[in-house]
């Protein structure tokens, strides 16, 4: 995993299998039934790389032959916040990994005038401050649903966040560690700008359009 000095907060997830799958999904004839198995599988991978840091804490085990001492992630269990509806995406995989890992949903859109986010729904765990969160969006592009999302966690009181996507333009980067810098960002890989009309370029089209058959 790298990291760029252009942006301090940006954690480059640059894993062979990773970087494989990403080309994979940037296919445009690549069907909708593999495009969401390989934001599944890319999500697990990317996730193994984000909780390498979570804290552990030593318990007593008893096996087959002897008592001895182990180590378990401690605090509250992690939760997973996707962005709807194309975070949803990202979910399962992630649960595969660490299944006891609870599940909130923050719903917003991006306006196509504006390009600015709206949102429309937001429900998490109540124990915001004892938590750990990795919120999940395939794509980081203008980066205002990003910066919404997370303040709507902080304003719960949630200080222990972390941004996972697969896709990122740079103007989505800054925009997010200008406005949150203690939130570090996962993706899989950083793109070159965005269209005028707010797509990340080459990137992989509408993320969301692509998982549910609605493009």
């Amino acid at each position: 995993m790298d990291t760029t000095p252009r942006f301090p907060t940006l954690r480059l997830v640059q894993h062979p299998l990773v970087q494989h799958k990403v080309t994979l999904l940037r296919d445009q004839q690549t069907p909708t039934k593999i495009f969401k198995e390989l934001v599944d599988e890319i999500a697990m991978l990317m996730a193994y790389e984000a909780t390498a840091d979570l804290p552990l804490e030593a318990v007593p085990v008893e096996t087959p032959l002897e008592k001895t001492e182990g180590r378990q992630v401690s605090g509250k269990k992690l939760t997973l916040v996707p962005i709807l509806r194309a975070g949803l995406g990202m979910v399962e995989g992630i649960l595969r990994l660490v299944p006891a890992a609870r599940v909130g949903h923050i719903g917003l859109y991006r306006d196509h005038d504006t390009l600015e986010p709206v949102d429309y729904y937001f429900k998490v765990p109540g124990d915001t401050s004892e938590r750990d969160f990795f919120v999940l969006d395939p794509m980081l592009a203008t980066g205002g649903s990003a910066v919404s999302a997370v303040a709507s966690l902080k304003r719960s009181g949630a200080s222990r966040i972390r941004f996972l996507c697969l896709v990122a333009a740079p103007e989505g980067v800054k925009k997010l560690a200008d406005a949150h810098p203690d939130v570090i960002v996962y993706c899989a890989a950083l793109d070159r700008e965005l269209n005028p009309q707010g797509y990340i370029l080459p990137g992989l089209g509408d993320a969301g359009d692509r998982l549910f058959g609605t493009r």
